[in-house]
């Protein structure tokens, strides 16, 4: 008999955990996953996918304004919440659906339980069974965090705003991340009135900064009110089912929904990592070293549990790279540095590398190149709004070491982008390559 109930036993079936799974059990482990919740993980089922949904949906309104520009003419334009709520909700349950064939498929045991670490080689489920494995992998993801302020329980976060009953007239969004303007813009652009506060006096902390001044300056002129340095001290809700802001230095606002979007938090509490020996950090992340491999031999971590980067892909890397570690024979660990990241805003950012501040930061001596132009889409909108692009290059070497982007379709172009500066292709090489022309991405090697 097997010494163990499974070779490995993944707490948390999002995507890193999926991943994990599936390769592991393809170098023939025995694989089971325990999820509480839904299968898919915070990018399936409540995060990423869902959201560029909404950001769809509500692009599209922009586009209707102009129509007739386009040669268009339609009747009376209206917008149904419901319609478009639901429809997002049935494809989170079909990729939730296609996910749980995948364990399926690849013969991974999957059980509909919250499970909690009890030993090195064992966990308990919720439902009562007890189970024992060779290695435990850690792949709860990370939860919203809602600041404590008197009347918190009126506000919502990332996960409940996908089943707002109505669309909210008003909206207050605390934040300042990604998470809160991609929010706030969606709601903009679907005829909320928005009010973004934040408690520091800066958006998008560790992104480009000339990127983020010309986003604060577009989403302003487009309507978002913003509040920044002003954060919520309170939240009042009236028996007609508004509410009034309070805010630290500021008038109060006057809402019909609160977003809070400050931050996501490791989601270990209760874990009982404590008795494998195992010690949280300050923000309740796992702490594990280059292979995923925490301070108990047999139990490792992967994905936002363990802070290190909270994006789905890396998620999936980590999943894909620890499988291979441990049941593979194939010790490998992912590189972090080249990151592509982009910001679903309205319109959207996107940036890999070093920012300007960063470089200059790190000593290094670099040449800067900017392009700053209206793009062919934007001249059938009423709004003058203009693509920024820009090249940080290292002085001595030439590599092209950061490129940051706002405009129309900046996190599809700087895709193709980021492999050239992982690649570390040079100033010269961009210059070489003959532009697609009439396009936006042509600005990218036309910059001298």
């Amino acid at each position: 008999m097997a010494e163990f109930d499974y070779d490995l036993f993944v707490i948390g079936a999002g995507s890193g955990g999926v991943r994990a799974s599936r390769i592991a059990a393809s170098h023939g482990a025995r694989v089971a996953v325990a999820e509480e919740f839904r299968v898919g993980g915070t990018c399936v089922i409540r995060g990423c996918v869902p959201k560029k949904l909404l950001v769809y949906a509500s692009q599209f309104a922009e586009e209707l304004h102009d129509t007739a520009k386009l040669g268009w003419t339609f009747g009376e334009k209206t917008f149904d919440w419901a319609a478009l709520r639901d429809f997002v909700a049935s494809d989170v349950d079909r990729l939730e659906r296609a996910y749980t064939s995948t364990l399926a498929n690849n013969k991974v045991e999957h059980f509909a339980a919250r499970a909690t670490v009890t030993g090195p080689n064992s966990v308990a489920l919720s439902d009562g069974r007890t189970i024992t494995a060779k290695y435990i992998l850690i792949a709860v993801g990370a939860w919203p965090v809602m600041p404590a302020f008197p009347g918190n329980e009126h506000a919502i976060t990332s996960n409940e705003v996908f089943h707002l009953p109505t669309l909210p007239r008003r909206v207050v969004v605390q934040g300042a991340g990604y998470i809160a303007l991609e929010f706030a813009g969606i709601f903009n652009a679907l005829g909320c009135e928005v009010t973004v506060v934040n408690r520091s006096d800066k958006i998008l902390r560790g992104y480009e900064e000339a990127m983020t001044e010309r986003l604060l300056k577009i989403t302003a002129e487009r309507g978002i009110q913003y509040r920044l340095g002003h954060p919520i001290t309170g939240i009042e809700k009236h028996a007609d089912g508004s509410m009034t802001v309070s805010l630290s230095g500021a008038d109060p606002i006057e809402a019909d929904c609160v977003l809070v979007a400050t931050g996501r938090k490791p989601k270990t509490d209760g874990l009982g990592l404590e008795t494998a020996g195992i010690t949280l950090g300050a923000n309740g992340e796992v702490p594990v070293d280059a292979y995923n491999a925490t301070a108990c031999p047999s139990i490792y971590a992967v994905g936002d549990v363990t802070d290190r980067v909270q994006l789905t892909p890396v998620a999936i890397r980590e999943g894909h790279a620890f499988a291979d570690t441990v049941f593979g024979g194939a010790p490998r660990t992912i590189a972090y540095d080249h990151i592509p990241s982009a910001v679903f805003s309205q319109p959207p950012l996107a940036g890999v590398g070093l920012t300007e501040a960063q470089a200059r930061a790190e000593g290094r001596e670099i040449k800067v190149f900017t392009s700053d132009f209206r793009p062919m889409k934007n001249m059938f909108f009423a709004r003058a709004e203009r693509g920024f692009y820009k090249l940080i290059v290292d002085a001595a070497s030439d590599k092209v070491i950061g490129v940051h982007m706002i405009g129309p379709d900046s996190p599809e172009i700087l895709q193709a982008v980021a492999i050239a500066v992982k690649a570390g292709l040079t100033k010269a090489d961009f210059d070489a390559t003959v532009a697609l022309h009439p396009s936006m991405a042509e600005e990218l090697v036309l910059m001298r």
